[in-house]
């Protein structure tokens, strides 16, 4: 896949998404499009950034029951927020400070989500496949975030 190409699921989130900027619609609508979308997932969701207590919250998701709160930082998905970059994790019982939300999940890709440098909050996509996502995966899943972010009406 060409770079200026878009991936089939991103097309259909775009157009999913056209005329709407509510975030908990879009991200409700994101996330069920995720868990169709790929196959051996167990979780696709969202984790909204609270600057006041400067942790992600749980947002809108498809899969098993989830932690509520995740310190900035903390676990791939607190570290994906503090980094600004996309977390690729082969095996999550090798990535230190992991947090076990589903004892289930072997995998795990976690890609921030910023717009106009306004931290939003991450991506998640857990498997319970070891291995389970790949660089191809984790470009996929970023360009998908983009198209997300494009369509939120944060300032």
């Amino acid at each position: 896949m060409q770079n200026a190409e878009l991936s089939m699921m991103s097309q259909q989130l775009d157009a999913l998404l056209d005329n709407e900027t509510n975030l908990v619609a879009n991200l409700s609508n994101a996330s069920a499009l995720l868990n169709q979308s790929l196959s051996d997932l167990n979780w696709a969701g969202f984790y909204l950034y609270d600057d006041v207590t400067d942790e992600l919250v749980l947002g809108p998701f498809q899969g098993q029951v989830a932690c509520m709160h995740i310190k900035n930082g903390a676990g791939v998905c607190g570290t994906a927020l503090a980094t600004q970059t996309t977390q690729l994790v082969k095996n999550v019982h090798e990535f230190p400070g992991h947090i076990a939300c589903d004892s289930a999940s072997n995998a795990e890709v976690v890609v921030p989500l910023t717009k106009n440098g306004h931290r939003i909050g991450v991506m998640d996509i857990d498997s319970p496949t070891l291995g389970r996502f790949s660089e191809a995966d984790k470009q996929e899943l970023e360009q998908f975030a983009n198209i997300l972010v494009n369509h939120l009406d944060i300032a």
